[in-house]
């Protein structure tokens, strides 16, 4: 009995097939890589949008610092009473000696205060009738260094906020522009003598030279030391 050969026609045709399910599983994998690029750019780009609505949103809602005023002010040394042209001052000639930064619940000596805010210090004065628990969210809001916080008498707005040049007067403690006031001039550009110290200088002189008690807060509490030039 002769050998049972396999007709040519049907090996092709096995060939034909394996190859037909060769490409149909290249072109499947071909849809799945598809769809997973598909899916991870998807996702890119998603995310991509919530972050950018999200700094848009943040930079839109901003408060505008739009209404700073600033001002060209000299910057010598004098141990003179100084008659300021801003209220209260944002530069100018003023005391070799500057105002230890901190909380002083009584007016303190421009003079010196001036001399803080060469330093890079944001000086924040508020109405001396502005109510007790209004000082103490103002000061609860504020940074705890470079900061100069004290009543004044004679302002226009219930709080002021002077750094060296500029200054932007409030609606109130809770007003939103004081915290970018803050951040954008407390050890700010604008800043002479940026980092230099705001200790180690005094708690308040009189024109006369004698030291007065304004009384710190406990938030804050300057020690006063003695004269110090800067």
């Amino acid at each position: 009995m002769g050998k049972s050969t396999r007709p040519a026609g049907g090996a092709r045709a096995g060939r034909d097939k394996l190859e037909a399910l060769r490409k149909e599983q290249q072109a499947k994998e071909r849809r799945t890589r598809l769809v997973l690029i598909t899916s991870v750019l998807t996702v890119i780009l998603l995310i991509a949008g919530i972050v950018g609505f999200t700094i848009w949103r943040d930079v839109s809602t901003r408060p505008t610092l739009d209404a700073v005023q600033t001002f060209e002010v000299s910057r010598d040394h004098t141990t003179d009473p100084v008659t300021y042209e801003q209220t209260p001052p944002v530069g100018g000639n003023h005391s070799p000696t500057w105002l230890n930064c901190g909380v002083y619940t009584a007016p303190v000596p421009n003079e010196n205060a001036v001399h803080s805010l060469e330093h890079g210090a944001v000086w924040v004065t508020y109405r001396p009738d502005l109510p007790a628990d209004q000082v103490e969210q103002l000061v609860d809001s504020l940074p705890d260094t470079y900061m100069v916080v004290s009543p004044f008498e004679g302002l226009d707005a219930p709080v002021v906020a002077s750094a060296w040049g500029t200054q932007l007067k409030l609606t109130g403690v809770d007003d939103p522009r004081l915290e970018e006031f803050v951040k954008e001039y407390r050890q700010g550009p604008q800043t002479p003598e940026p980092g230099a110290s705001c200790t180690g200088g005094t708690d308040g002189v009189t024109p006369g030279g004698q030291m007065e008690q304004p009384t710190p807060s406990d938030s804050a509490s300057p020690t006063p030391s003695a004269t110090a030039s800067q």
